[in-house]
């Protein structure tokens, strides 16, 4: 799971895989006179570095190459005029990750943004707790959080606990699981399981199948005997394409119909076309609210020619924070303290805010599938005043 991504100007400049010394991209200011020393996070005339650290090579280079083009595109639409920002080949490795931070550190960073691994971003926490700079990484595994290296990716568990909120917020009191024999499938099903007794709710049944295997029916049909009993039942599916499909239509040859069922899910259903998926006509899941997004996805398109790739806002939000931390004193404020503001921040996916342990929170909407899209049933709240940390 932690290697999995678990999982947002007429022309930005491209931002080249680090070789010997990292490209720098900056708005055109005039320039100050600052004198700049090696391993100094100003540049010569000023401005602070911010290294990004991204897949720029292997599997997952054009979701890099997306995620470096929209935090070109934050450090235009932003006038961070303050920032200069380095990238850093990652790569797919936890060593390759590690080499790239030991050169960000080497050249001058305020701040390091990235990697997007969660096994990258865990193996930064030794170097950060020995003075080195801290890290806001991509990455939305949970497991990989530390004082230091804060992850900014849509962590799942939220997801699941906003929308269980909401089926109860509407009556229902029943719960139910049907989740691939995963990591994430487990920690989904544990966190409905625990989230939804500690709200008063009963978990009538939680049942596993193996991804790997076509055989649905067996685990599906034992899940319907369990969900049989009087008032409507929530079943949380975290199951993404391909294998939504099949999961959908064992559960309703199995006996289970959009009468009785209440069908909830996470992020994995945040696609295009999800209404195409007539069983999930009606359900709903947890994700930002997307209207936000839409306007963000036009701009790229109109400048790179691409859609973006879904995690292509956290690149984006992540260099809009850190244009936020270097306005708020003389030189910026990269410090603990400062990134785990309570007020939290806003961002193209709502608004967001770091925990001491390097969690992070989002608002998130509920979004209900209504014919062939998605429509916010619930709106994300707009400020974090009043509400608990999880």
């Amino acid at each position: 799971m932690r290697q999995s991504l678990l999982v947002l100007a007429a022309a930005a400049l491209f931002l080249g895989a680090c070789g010997d010394s990292p490209k720098t991209s900056t708005p055109a200011t005039p320039p100050v006179t600052v004198k700049a020393q090696a391993g100094s996070p100003l540049t010569a005339s000023g401005k602070t570095r911010i290294a990004l650290l991204l897949p720029l090579s292997g599997r997952a280079a054009p979701i890099g190459q997306a995620m470096q083009q929209a935090a070109e595109m934050a450090l235009f639409d932003t006038g961070a005029k303050e920032l200069a920002l380095s990238a850093y080949d990652s790569g797919e490795s936890a060593e390759t990750a590690v080499e790239a931070y030991r050169k960000a550190r080497l050249y001058g960073s305020a701040l390091v943004l990235g990697p997007l691994y969660g096994t990258s971003a865990s193996a930064l926490v030794p170097l950060v707790n020995q003075g080195g700079m801290n890290v806001v990484a991509f990455s939305n595994d949970e497991q990989v959080a530390a004082r230091g290296v804060w992850i900014m990716g849509i962590a799942a568990p939220p997801q699941v606990r906003r929308v269980v909120d909401y089926a109860i917020e509407t009556g229902i009191r029943r719960f139910a699981a049907f989740a691939p024999q995963t990591a994430y499938g487990q920690q989904m099903a544990q966190t409905m399981q625990t989230y939804a007794t500690q709200r008063g709710a009963q978990v009538v049944g939680v049942e596993f199948f193996d991804p790997a295997s076509g055989e649905l029916s067996t685990a599906a049909r034992r899940l319907a005997d369990s969900a049989k009993g009087d008032g409507k039942i929530a079943v949380l599916v975290p199951v993404a394409p391909p294998r939504l499909s099949a999961a959908l239509s064992a559960l309703a040859i199995a006996g289970l119909d959009n009468r009785t069922t209440q069908y909830i899910g996470t992020g994995v259903w945040d696609f295009p076309g999800v209404g195409a998926e007539t069983m999930l006509r009606g359900a709903w899941y947890a994700a930002p609210d997307p209207a936000r997004r839409a306007d963000f996805e036009r701009r790229f398109l109109s400048t790179y020619g691409k859609a973006p790739h879904r995690l292509a806002t956290l690149a984006y939000d992540g260099v809009a924070l850190a244009g936020h931390l270097a306005r708020l004193k003389p030189g910026g404020d990269f410090s603990a303290e400062a990134i785990t503001n309570p007020q939290g921040w806003s961002g193209i996916d709502g608004i967001f805010r770091f925990l001491p342990d390097g969690r992070s929170e989002r608002a998130l909407a509920v979004i209900g599938i209504q014919g062939d899209r998605g429509v916010v049933v619930s709106p994300a709240p707009a400020t974090f005043a009043g509400q608990p940390t999880n």
